[in-house]
Protein backbone atom coordinates (compact mmCIF):
# COMPACT_ATOMS: atom_id res chain seq x y z
CA UNK A 1 0.00 0.00 0.00
CA UNK A 2 1.81 3.36 -1.07
CA UNK A 3 -0.44 5.46 1.53
CA UNK A 4 1.52 5.90 4.95
CA UNK A 5 0.28 8.83 6.36
CA UNK A 6 0.02 6.78 9.49
CA UNK A 7 2.77 4.98 10.68
CA UNK A 8 -0.09 2.35 12.42
CA UNK A 9 -2.48 2.60 9.98
CA UNK A 10 -6.15 1.57 10.99
CA UNK A 11 -8.68 -1.27 9.87
CA UNK A 12 -10.05 -0.49 6.67
CA UNK A 13 -13.47 0.94 6.86
CA UNK A 14 -16.09 -1.46 4.82
CA UNK A 15 -18.47 1.19 2.85
CA UNK A 16 -21.84 0.42 1.02
CA UNK A 17 -20.92 2.56 -1.97
CA UNK A 18 -17.02 1.89 -3.23
CA UNK A 19 -15.74 5.75 -3.43
CA UNK A 20 -14.14 7.36 -6.58
CA UNK A 21 -11.71 10.21 -6.57
CA UNK A 22 -14.14 13.00 -6.53
CA UNK A 23 -15.51 11.51 -3.57
CA UNK A 24 -11.78 13.08 -2.21
CA UNK A 25 -12.34 16.09 -3.15
CA UNK A 26 -12.72 18.63 -0.24
CA UNK A 27 -10.74 21.86 0.35
CA UNK A 28 -8.91 20.50 3.62
CA UNK A 29 -7.27 18.45 1.24
CA UNK A 30 -4.88 21.54 -0.14
CA UNK A 31 -2.90 21.23 3.46
CA UNK A 32 -1.00 18.53 1.77
CA UNK A 33 -0.75 20.98 -2.00
CA UNK A 34 2.87 21.83 -1.06
CA UNK A 35 3.96 17.98 -0.40
CA UNK A 36 2.46 16.64 -3.57
CA UNK A 37 3.93 19.73 -5.51
CA UNK A 38 7.31 18.36 -4.51
CA UNK A 39 6.35 14.81 -5.27
CA UNK A 40 5.89 15.91 -8.56
CA UNK A 41 9.28 17.55 -9.29
CA UNK A 42 11.17 14.95 -7.52
CA UNK A 43 12.06 13.70 -11.18
CA UNK A 44 15.14 15.98 -12.44
CA UNK A 45 13.21 16.87 -15.50
CA UNK A 46 10.23 18.19 -14.22
CA UNK A 47 11.80 19.86 -11.41
CA UNK A 48 14.28 21.45 -14.13
CA UNK A 49 11.40 22.40 -15.92
CA UNK A 50 9.46 23.76 -13.46
CA UNK A 51 12.96 25.88 -12.16
CA UNK A 52 13.57 27.29 -15.72
CA UNK A 53 10.15 27.83 -16.89
CA UNK A 54 10.05 31.11 -19.02
CA UNK A 55 6.33 31.41 -18.49
CA UNK A 56 5.98 33.95 -16.16
CA UNK A 57 2.47 34.09 -15.64
CA UNK A 58 2.98 30.35 -14.39
CA UNK A 59 5.67 31.09 -11.73
CA UNK A 60 4.72 30.68 -7.84
CA UNK A 61 6.95 33.07 -6.72
CA UNK A 62 5.70 35.58 -9.04
CA UNK A 63 2.24 34.95 -8.94
CA UNK A 64 1.41 33.09 -6.07
CA UNK A 65 -2.30 33.15 -6.30
CA UNK A 66 -2.77 32.56 -9.84
CA UNK A 67 -0.50 29.80 -9.90
CA UNK A 68 -2.39 28.35 -6.87
CA UNK A 69 -5.58 29.01 -8.78
CA UNK A 70 -5.01 27.34 -11.80
CA UNK A 71 -3.34 24.09 -9.61
CA UNK A 72 -6.51 23.60 -8.23
CA UNK A 73 -8.95 25.26 -11.03
CA UNK A 74 -7.18 21.70 -12.91
CA UNK A 75 -7.86 19.59 -10.12
CA UNK A 76 -11.39 20.74 -9.92
CA UNK A 77 -12.04 20.01 -13.33
CA UNK A 78 -10.07 16.60 -13.65
CA UNK A 79 -12.69 15.45 -11.28
CA UNK A 80 -15.53 17.15 -11.08
CA UNK A 81 -15.76 18.81 -14.88
CA UNK A 82 -17.79 17.71 -17.55
CA UNK A 83 -16.03 16.48 -20.91
CA UNK A 84 -16.11 19.90 -22.22
CA UNK A 85 -14.02 21.40 -19.33
CA UNK A 86 -11.64 18.68 -19.48
CA UNK A 87 -11.10 19.65 -23.46
CA UNK A 88 -11.04 22.71 -22.81
CA UNK A 89 -8.25 23.13 -20.03
CA UNK A 90 -6.65 20.30 -21.65
CA UNK A 91 -5.83 22.58 -24.40
CA UNK A 92 -5.38 25.53 -22.91
CA UNK A 93 -2.86 23.54 -20.55
CA UNK A 94 -0.96 21.71 -24.29
CA UNK A 95 -0.90 25.70 -25.08
CA UNK A 96 1.41 26.67 -22.33
CA UNK A 97 3.49 23.73 -21.95
CA UNK A 98 4.75 24.20 -25.34
CA UNK A 99 6.58 26.95 -24.30
CA UNK A 100 8.25 24.94 -21.36
CA UNK A 101 11.23 22.94 -22.86
CA UNK A 102 14.82 22.62 -22.12
CA UNK A 103 17.82 24.44 -23.91
CA UNK A 104 21.59 23.79 -24.79
CA UNK A 105 22.22 25.08 -21.58
CA UNK A 106 19.68 22.90 -19.51
CA UNK A 107 21.32 20.87 -17.34
CA UNK A 108 18.62 17.92 -18.08
CA UNK A 109 16.38 17.30 -21.25
CA UNK A 110 12.77 17.77 -20.75
CA UNK A 111 9.65 19.24 -22.21
CA UNK A 112 6.26 19.84 -20.28
CA UNK A 113 4.83 18.07 -23.84
CA UNK A 114 6.54 14.65 -22.69
CA UNK A 115 3.66 12.14 -21.97
CA UNK A 116 6.42 10.52 -19.52
CA UNK A 117 6.71 13.41 -17.63
CA UNK A 118 3.20 13.81 -17.29
CA UNK A 119 2.08 10.68 -16.59
CA UNK A 120 4.50 10.82 -12.96
CA UNK A 121 2.66 14.26 -12.39
CA UNK A 122 -0.98 12.72 -12.88
CA UNK A 123 0.85 9.38 -10.12
CA UNK A 124 1.71 11.66 -7.61
CA UNK A 125 -2.02 13.68 -8.38
CA UNK A 126 -3.34 10.13 -7.84
CA UNK A 127 -1.72 9.66 -4.81
CA UNK A 128 -2.21 12.73 -3.18
CA UNK A 129 -6.17 12.11 -3.69
CA UNK A 130 -5.59 8.77 -2.15
CA UNK A 131 -3.90 9.84 0.85
CA UNK A 132 -6.30 12.62 1.59
CA UNK A 133 -9.32 10.26 1.26
CA UNK A 134 -7.82 7.86 3.93
CA UNK A 135 -6.64 11.38 5.93
CA UNK A 136 -10.15 12.12 6.06
CA UNK A 137 -12.08 8.74 5.35
CA UNK A 138 -10.59 5.97 7.08
CA UNK A 139 -8.62 3.77 5.61
CA UNK A 140 -10.37 1.66 2.04
CA UNK A 141 -11.12 -2.02 1.39
CA UNK A 142 -8.70 -3.52 -1.30
CA UNK A 143 -11.85 -3.52 -3.59
CA UNK A 144 -12.85 0.24 -2.41
CA UNK A 145 -8.90 0.92 -3.44
CA UNK A 146 -9.57 -0.78 -6.76
CA UNK A 147 -12.91 1.26 -7.92
CA UNK A 148 -11.08 4.27 -6.09
CA UNK A 149 -8.00 3.70 -8.47
CA UNK A 150 -10.57 3.14 -11.78
CA UNK A 151 -12.13 6.54 -11.40
CA UNK A 152 -9.14 8.53 -11.30
CA UNK A 153 -7.55 8.26 -14.99
CA UNK A 154 -8.83 11.80 -15.66
CA UNK A 155 -6.14 13.13 -13.52
CA UNK A 156 -3.89 11.94 -16.23
CA UNK A 157 -6.15 12.21 -19.57
CA UNK A 158 -6.85 16.26 -18.64
CA UNK A 159 -3.25 16.51 -19.18
CA UNK A 160 -1.50 14.78 -21.74
CA UNK A 161 -1.28 11.34 -20.82
CA UNK A 162 -2.61 8.71 -23.49
CA UNK A 163 -5.47 6.32 -21.50
CA UNK A 164 -3.14 3.09 -22.83
CA UNK A 165 -0.24 4.88 -20.36
CA UNK A 166 -2.70 4.57 -17.15
CA UNK A 167 -2.04 1.14 -15.31
CA UNK A 168 -4.74 -0.80 -15.39
CA UNK A 169 -5.01 -2.29 -12.45
CA UNK A 170 -3.90 -0.48 -8.85
CA UNK A 171 -1.46 -3.14 -8.68
CA UNK A 172 0.24 -2.65 -11.70
CA UNK A 173 0.00 1.83 -10.73
CA UNK A 174 1.74 0.39 -7.57
CA UNK A 175 4.59 -1.08 -9.63
CA UNK A 176 4.95 1.66 -11.68
CA UNK A 177 5.33 4.18 -8.47
CA UNK A 178 8.21 2.18 -6.80
CA UNK A 179 9.70 2.12 -10.48
CA UNK A 180 9.26 6.15 -10.59
CA UNK A 181 10.66 7.00 -7.07
CA UNK A 182 13.87 5.27 -8.13
CA UNK A 183 14.09 8.50 -10.33
CA UNK A 184 14.02 11.27 -7.25
CA UNK A 185 16.82 13.60 -7.66
CA UNK A 186 16.67 17.17 -6.12
CA UNK A 187 19.17 19.31 -7.32
CA UNK A 188 20.44 22.33 -5.58
CA UNK A 189 18.57 24.73 -6.91
CA UNK A 190 15.34 22.50 -7.37
CA UNK A 191 15.69 21.80 -3.64
CA UNK A 192 15.82 25.79 -2.94
CA UNK A 193 12.96 26.58 -5.27
CA UNK A 194 10.85 23.77 -2.91
CA UNK A 195 11.56 24.29 0.22
CA UNK A 196 11.10 28.07 -0.63
CA UNK A 197 7.20 26.58 -1.24
CA UNK A 198 7.50 24.58 1.94
CA UNK A 199 8.49 27.80 4.27
CA UNK A 200 6.00 30.07 2.11
CA UNK A 201 8.72 32.13 1.09
CA UNK A 202 6.78 33.65 -2.04
CA UNK A 203 4.08 35.45 -0.10
CA UNK A 204 4.54 38.44 1.48
CA UNK A 205 7.05 38.30 4.46
CA UNK A 206 4.80 38.49 7.27
CA UNK A 207 2.97 35.87 6.30
CA UNK A 208 6.08 33.99 5.84
CA UNK A 209 7.10 34.61 9.62
CA UNK A 210 4.01 33.96 10.90
CA UNK A 211 3.20 30.11 8.77
CA UNK A 212 6.44 29.17 7.18
CA UNK A 213 7.20 27.44 9.45
CA UNK A 214 4.21 25.37 10.38
CA UNK A 215 3.59 25.02 7.05
CA UNK A 216 6.87 23.23 6.51
CA UNK A 217 6.55 20.85 9.10
CA UNK A 218 3.08 20.29 7.69
CA UNK A 219 4.42 19.58 4.25
CA UNK A 220 7.40 17.30 5.75
CA UNK A 221 4.40 15.52 7.60
CA UNK A 222 2.51 14.98 4.35
CA UNK A 223 5.61 13.76 2.41
CA UNK A 224 6.48 9.97 2.01
CA UNK A 225 9.11 8.93 3.50
CA UNK A 226 11.38 8.45 0.40
CA UNK A 227 10.65 12.07 -1.00
CA UNK A 228 11.45 13.23 2.06
CA UNK A 229 14.74 11.98 2.94
CA UNK A 230 16.02 13.05 -1.00
CA UNK A 231 14.85 16.58 0.04
CA UNK A 232 17.05 16.08 3.19
CA UNK A 233 14.15 17.46 5.10
CA UNK A 234 14.00 15.82 8.95
CA UNK A 235 11.60 14.22 10.93
CA UNK A 236 11.99 12.23 13.74
CA UNK A 237 9.11 9.47 15.88
CA UNK A 238 7.74 12.38 18.03
CA UNK A 239 7.02 14.60 14.68
CA UNK A 240 5.13 11.70 13.15
CA UNK A 241 3.13 11.23 16.61
CA UNK A 242 2.15 14.89 16.77
CA UNK A 243 1.73 14.89 12.73
CA UNK A 244 -0.62 12.01 13.00
CA UNK A 245 -2.54 13.84 16.57
CA UNK A 246 -3.07 16.97 13.42
CA UNK A 247 -4.27 14.09 10.72
CA UNK A 248 -7.23 12.81 13.78
CA UNK A 249 -7.94 15.97 15.05
CA UNK A 250 -8.11 17.86 11.50
CA UNK A 251 -10.02 14.99 10.35
CA UNK A 252 -12.74 14.92 12.53
CA UNK A 253 -13.35 18.67 12.75
CA UNK A 254 -13.52 18.42 8.97
CA UNK A 255 -16.60 15.99 9.41
CA UNK A 256 -18.27 18.63 11.15
CA UNK A 257 -19.32 20.79 7.93
CA UNK A 258 -21.48 19.43 5.75
CA UNK A 259 -20.68 18.51 2.04
CA UNK A 260 -21.63 21.76 0.38
CA UNK A 261 -18.96 23.75 2.71
CA UNK A 262 -16.15 21.17 2.43
CA UNK A 263 -16.19 21.04 -1.86
CA UNK A 264 -16.72 24.94 -1.90
CA UNK A 265 -13.45 25.84 -2.80
CA UNK A 266 -13.49 23.40 -5.83
CA UNK A 267 -17.33 24.16 -7.00
CA UNK A 268 -16.18 27.96 -7.27
CA UNK A 269 -13.16 27.51 -9.01
CA UNK A 270 -15.27 25.27 -11.78
CA UNK A 271 -18.03 28.03 -12.03
CA UNK A 272 -15.38 30.74 -12.25
CA UNK A 273 -13.76 28.73 -15.31
CA UNK A 274 -16.74 28.25 -16.76
CA UNK A 275 -17.31 32.32 -16.58
CA UNK A 276 -14.19 33.43 -18.22
CA UNK A 277 -15.09 31.33 -20.80
CA UNK A 278 -18.34 33.20 -21.28
CA UNK A 279 -16.69 36.30 -21.00
CA UNK A 280 -13.87 35.61 -22.80
CA UNK A 281 -11.20 35.61 -20.24
CA UNK A 282 -7.78 33.99 -20.56
CA UNK A 283 -8.16 30.79 -18.56
CA UNK A 284 -4.52 30.98 -17.20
Amino acid sequence: MITELHRTPAAPVPRAVPPGVADAVDSIGAAGGVANVIMQLSWPEIGWGVRESRVDTGNVYKHPLKRARTTFQYLAVATLGSDDDKRIYREEVTRIHRRVHSTPDSPVTYSALDPELQMWVAACLYVGFEDAFEWLHGPMTDSDREAFYLSAPTLGTTLQVRPEQWPSTRTEFEDYWREGMSRIRFDDPVREHLVGLAELRMLPQPTTVLFGRLNKWVTTGFLHREFRDALGLPWNPRDQRRFERFLEVTAAANRLLPWPVRTLTYRVLLLELRWRLRTGRPLM
